[in-house]
């Protein structure tokens, strides 16, 4: 039995859309954070800041896949989000 099982519709639903802006958001940054690491470390030599998206990706892995259970659990119930 997961935590979802425990939720309404409605917060499920309502968590559905919280998890998928956020890690939208999270995603679009780390790629850019990705992006203005490399054209730094292109210009000045490496930088440590290239590690900080990959050490960050985790929390999207960890979102998505929060984001899947959640859709799992609405299909179970017969709702989509």
């Amino acid at each position: 039995m997961n935590q979802f099982s425990q939720m309404s519709v409605e917060k499920l639903q309502q968590q559905a859309k919280t998890i998928k802006l956020v890690t939208g958001m999270l995603a679009g940054m780390l790629a850019v954070l990705l992006v203005m690491a490399i054209l730094l470390s292109i210009k000045k030599g490496f930088s440590p800041l290239v590690v900080v998206p990959f050490a960050l990706l985790p929390i999207v892995i960890i979102n998505v896949n929060s984001l899947k259970q959640i859709k799992k659990e609405l299909e179970s119930r017969g709702k989509a989000i």
